[in-house]
């Protein structure tokens, strides 16, 4: 589990990095950005739940895999430009992989059901949401883009396997299997959200 967790930091704080690349920060700022992308959902969540320090600072793995990461995003981003699609794919798994544990973890804590399902969506999202308006954006999952949304849904989906006590590794595998699959269906089919009328 540690491994995957640590893959979906890696992705998530390349994809913050390469933000950074974009809008011409120097090599602090390009790394400031990759970790609070990677690791800024977890964060929250801890601090929502009280845990306290924060697995980001409490174990040195985390932070050093997302700057890793982004150092590398700085030095080598000419050619993983050519690797969007394959980072797209990994985005994903780590959109479903976060919002499962981010629901685990406040369920475990303790959280009422409806608090559990938000913060499983923050783990999974507040990263991106902190990237953008680093960056000066509106944050991609306030516009029309379907991805907070399947992160909601992912979270429900646990807390209701956890109420039934169906909560196995398998049946968690495979709601981080269909959050990450209604991504990227999403992405391929170019579904949106719905957007007010002008």
């Amino acid at each position: 589990m540690l491994g995957a967790d640590l893959i979906g930091v890696a992705v998530f704080a390349a994809s913050g990095a390469s933000a950074g690349v974009i809008k011409r920060l120097d090599l602090f700022g390009v790394a400031f950005v990759g970790f609070i992308a990677a690791l800024g959902g977890g964060i929250v969540r801890d601090l929502v739940i009280g845990a306290v320090p924060p697995l980001a600072f409490a174990d040195w793995r985390y932070a050093v895999t997302a700057v890793v990461t982004s150092l590398a995003v700085f030095w080598f981003h000419p050619q993983l430009s050519k690797l969007r699609r394959p980072v797209l794919v990994l985005d994903a798994a780590g959109l479903g992989l976060f919002t499962v544990t981010g629901t685990l973890k406040a369920l475990d804590a303790g959280v009422p059901a409806v608090g559990s399902c938000l913060i499983g969506m923050l783990t999974a999202i507040g990263g991106g949401l902190a990237r953008d308006m680093l960056m000066g954006e509106v944050p991609v999952v306030l516009r029309r883009d379907i991805y907070a949304v399947v992160a909601l849904a992912g979270a429900i989906i646990v807390t209701i396997l956890r109420g039934l006590s169906l909560d196995s590794v398998w049946a968690l595998a495979a709601t981080a299997l269909f959050i990450t699959g209604v991504r990227l269906v999403a992405l391929y089919r170019r579904w949106s959200a719905p957007v007010a009328a002008p």
